[in-house]
């Protein structure tokens, strides 16, 4: 990274096709990309930057593009807004042909595109002897957002463990998780990312690295709740038996000899029960419903469900694989497809149960009294060798990562090791293969997180090699992304939360506030000022109102942790302090006394009876009770904290030293615990006792 200028030309060329040739930092120092750099991510767009020569033609090859285009890519609108393009002027026709296949003609197209039905149609214009045809995204112009304030819990649902789990939380674990903490009041439970896993060595296996985002992993199923689990084929029933023994095993090494959740052992027990329940009879319900699932799905459950029976033959890097087998088109998969048609059936039916349990979890929420019910995550990415990457890779940029720019957090920038969409192809898709991963994560919840929303407006590309930090900004059309994620959720009477943590411009939380998309506020990070320059906490009423406000997440330390301090023994212990243990020590113990002081200020009548209760503190309570004191509209409650678990369940900047995404809920001394204790746990009822008037009208 330099800070020299770029040749005009060639920074032309990159603003052209999306690439930013600079960029600020998070304290707003101007920074200059590289020209290495530009050449190289413009070569991963198919541009040709190498030479002055070469860069001239590019430009000039875009503008003429630019001149003969009658129609963008894609055009996007809003209900009751005009589109930005320029090109309705006095001559051009246009219809349109809406996804249920009616033709209709505008008359003024600036006025009538806002007037169209919410979806994906096709439009056509004509101006003189020139004609183009574009995919046209119609979305609602705003969606909706809670009409009361309402109170849940974030829960790593792995981590929750019932006595009848196969070592690890599961989906009818996450039904009791709903119908126990709907009873206590709660609205919602937002769980982590339950998308389908690359079937590998997992050294981090965290569920923000999945091998696809479009469907589930089968890892999460609960095999007592599907219907021919309770067969009496004797075959069958001697396999179901011999797995329970087995899972209730695992079960009890987490909960009873403190041994890490182990999803290759789980797995292990899974597959081959999961196996003998295919091979007995179906019910003519299951056969119809499987049926229905696989019409619905199409080709994209086609080729996921061809990637894991491949990957089974020939090893989860699909860029190892014959060369034949490496895209999902040609006659070389037609063939694997057939020869491996009882596997390719096997995967199918797998996505469809996790699919079926998954509505049930919602289904029970929603019966239990809950509000919104589940709340699923959708990471920002997927593992460059999972299926996603394998079926989607037109649409996915080869020799980039994403990651983030250098910062005072992390000076050498980060690199996710995730691919990027590549906003060309994407657009020219009509921007369905995003729509079809919003879609299947939607399907059955009351709301849908995003991870890192702002990477819907850019996101930082790593060419493969180069350091984090030698990386640059590529800008995204964020109307149509929005766009889609907005008829989505429109569709599925949802919800959108955005996890705009960290450094966001202004105009990106106004632009998600104005669609009625809520934000996400962190007690750590809301400062007057903001996070780069505290000047003091943030006072309650001086909170926005369209966010989910909570205290901490699965990347930060527990609030136990971070009242006591003991997160900077744990990052010195483990080597990722950058500076004196003292200095951090002494830096943590300022914020700390930062937001006692402001909980004595603000003086909640409330907060000087609170007495602490076995797993939390006084001040635990009372900043709870600080978080009810803000207009935010969802209040989130990290599980662990009802019991003071002490650990994180992520440590980033880590790996194998530290057992990320592999501990369950524990106590406040490390002891693993069962639902049911947290259920009873007193935390859990003082708590539920602390939000129960909070369900009033929002402001």
């Amino acid at each position: 990274m330099t800070t020299t200028t770029v040749d005009p030309a060639l920074a032309a060329l990159a603003e052209h096709h999306g690439v930013q040739p600079g960029y600020a930092t998070d304290r707003g120092e101007p920074r200059t990309v590289s020209a290495a750099t530009l050449r190289r991510i413009l070569a991963v767009l198919g541009v040709d930057a190498s030479t002055p020569a070469a860069v001239a033609a590019a430009l000039e090859a875009a503008r003429h593009d630019a001149r003969d285009r009658l129609l963008p890519p894609c055009v996007v609108v809003r209900q009751g807004q005009a589109p930005s393009h320029a090109g309705w002027a006095a001559g051009v026709t246009c219809r349109v042909r809406t996804e249920d296949g009616e033709w209709r003609d505008l008359a003024d197209p600036g006025h009538d595109l806002g007037r169209l039905p919410v979806g994906y149609h096709t439009l056509h214009a004509r101006a003189g002897g020139r004609h183009g045809s574009a995919p046209l995204i119609v979305a609602p112009a705003r969606l909706r957002t809670p009409g009361h304030r309402h109170w849940g819990l974030l829960a790593q649902i792995y981590s929750v463990l019932s006595e009848r789990s196969w070592g690890m939380g599961d989906l009818g674990d996450l039904g009791g998780l709903t119908a126990w903490s709907a009873r206590l009041g709660a609205s919602f439970v937002l769980v982590n990312p339950m998308h389908a896993y690359v079937p590998d060595a997992l050294a981090d296996p965290t569920p923000y690295r999945p091998g696809s985002r479009r469907f589930a992993d089968p890892m999460h199923l609960c095999l007592p709740d599907i219907p021919e689990y309770h067969t009496t084929d004797p075959a069958v029933r001697a396999a179901m038996d011999q797995a329970v023994r087995q899972g209730h095993e695992l079960t009890a090494g987490v909960l009873h000899r403190d041994a890490l959740i182990d999803r290759a052992a789980v797995w292990s027990v899974k597959r081959p029960a999961l196996e003998a329940l295919h091979r007995a009879p179906r019910t003519p319900a299951a056969a119809e419903a499987l049926a229905a699932f696989t019409a619905r799905e199409g080709r994209g459950l086609e080729d996921y469900a061809t990637w894991c029976a491949l990957a089974e033959v020939h090893g989860t890097r699909w860029r190892s694989w014959p060369a034949g087998l490496r895209t999902p088109h040609g006659p070389a998969v037609a063939a694997a497809r057939r020869e491996l048609a009882a596997r390719v059936d096997f995967h199918r039916w797998l996505a469809w149960l996790v699919d079926s349990q998954m509505a049930s979890a919602q289904a029970t929420a929603l019966d239990a009294g809950m509000g919104i019910g589940v709340i699923h995550d959708l990471a920002v990415g997927v593992d460059p060798e999972g299926a996603d990457a394998w079926a989607l890779q037109e649409h996915l940029a080869g020799g980039v990562t994403v990651g983030c720019p250098a910062d005072d957090f992390n000076p050498h920038g980060q690199d996710w090791g995730l691919p990027p969409w590549r906003p060309d192809t994407l657009a020219e898709a009509g921007y369905q293969p995003f729509a079809e991963v919003v879609r299947g994560t939607l399907r059955h919840c009351g709301a849908l997180r995003l991870d890192h929303i702002l990477g819907l407006f850019r996101l930082w590309w790593v060419p493969a090699g180069a350091g984090a930090r030698d990386g640059a900004y590529v800008r995204y059309d964020h109307e149509a992304m929005l766009g889609v994620l907005a008829v989505e959720a429109h569709r599925a009477g949802a919800m959108v939360i955005g996890e705009d943590l960290g450094t966001v411009p202004p105009h990106v939380r106004a632009e998600l506030a104005g669609r009625g998309i809520l934000g996400t506020s962190v007690l750590r990070f809301e400062y007057q000022g903001g996070a780069e320059n505290r000047s003091g906490p943030l006072p309650a009423a001086q909170w926005r109102a369209d966010c989910l406000a909570t205290l901490t997440t699965h990347d930060l330390p527990s609030t136990a942790a971070w009242l006591s301090g003991e997160h900077v023994d744990l990052h010195d212990r483990l080597g990722l302090l950058n500076r004196p243990r003292a200095e951090a020590a002494a830096e943590a113990a300022a914020e700390r006394a930062g937001w006692l002081a402001e909980l004595r200020r603000s003086a909640l009548p409330e907060a000087e009876q609170e007495q602490p209760v076995e797993g939390m503190s006084v001040e635990s309570l009372a900043l709870h009770r600080f978080l009810a004191a803000t207009p935010a509209r969802l209040i989130g409650v990290w599980l662990p904290d009802l019991v003071g678990d002490r650990r994180p369940q992520n440590l980033p900047g880590t790996s194998s030293e530290f057992p990320n995404w592999r501990l369950p809920v524990a106590d406040g001394d490390g002891r693993p615990l069962a639902m049911p204790e947290v259920a009873a746990s007193a935390g859990a009822r003082a708590v539920a006792d602390l939000y129960r008037g909070l369900a009033e009208p929002a402001p």
